[in-house]
């Protein structure tokens, strides 16, 4: 096919959708046209309201901790802050590199994320909690909405199995068990950081070595 025949499909394809483009724009404003003053001040009261109760979520989000990622330092206090909130990321962590950077990107997404209580918790000294929950790999972060623990993202694997992931292929990772509210565009790097070896060794929380 010679460039001409390509460059008038493409132009065809522009073409195509501007104009559906336009006819969108078209319908909604002649939506707005037929809406009264009634109807205007019904939607600006619907909204309000909106708003409104957006604003006391936040507040009481912010109450318990939401939009800050902190630790945890016993089971006790797990169990509170999971019947608290009704989404939790808890990251089972040890003192070592992969859970270190697995802290950074909680840190960043916990900002983001008001919505999501975030914490961690020392799988080592939670021996009773780890057991559980069946924690063995860490860094593990456990999933969890109304009170129950409704998946796990285990080390690295599902990040491309290595340390080098982005903040935005966890916040997909987590987005995809709905533990977070997502509106973003899926990560170009998520399907790149699949050929990528692993850089890093995930550890088990009951050896003793890194």
């Amino acid at each position: 096919m010679d460039n001409s025949k390509v460059q008038e499909i493409l132009e065809k394809q522009v073409l195509n959708v501007v104009k559906a483009v336009e006819d969108k724009i078209d319908e909604e404003i002649s939506a707005l046209d037929r809406l009264d003053l009634d109807d205007i001040e019904v939607l600006r009261e619907r909204r309000l309201q909106q708003m409104k109760k957006m604003a006391e979520k936040r507040s009481r989000w912010i109450a318990l901790g939401h939009g800050e990622y902190s630790e945890i330092h016993n089971e006790k206090e797990f169990f509170s802050i999971v019947k608290a909130s009704e989404r939790v990321v808890c990251h089972f962590y040890r003192e070592n590199w992969p859970c270190k950077v697995m802290d950074k990107h909680l840190s960043i997404l916990a900002n983001q994320h008001i919505e999501t209580r975030f914490v961690k918790i020392n799988a080592e000294k939670s021996l009773y909690l780890a057991e559980k929950l069946k924690i063995v790999v860490l860094p593990t972060l456990a999933l969890i909405k109304n009170a129950k623990v409704d998946d796990y993202v285990v080390g690295f694997d599902e990040l491309g199995g290595t340390d080098e992931f982005s903040t935005e292929e966890l916040e997909e990772r987590l987005a995809k068990s709905q533990v977070i509210v997502y509106e973003g565009e899926p990560s170009l790097n998520a399907s790149k950081s699949k050929g990528k070896t692993k850089s890093v060794r995930q550890s088990s929380y009951s050896s003793d070595s890194e």
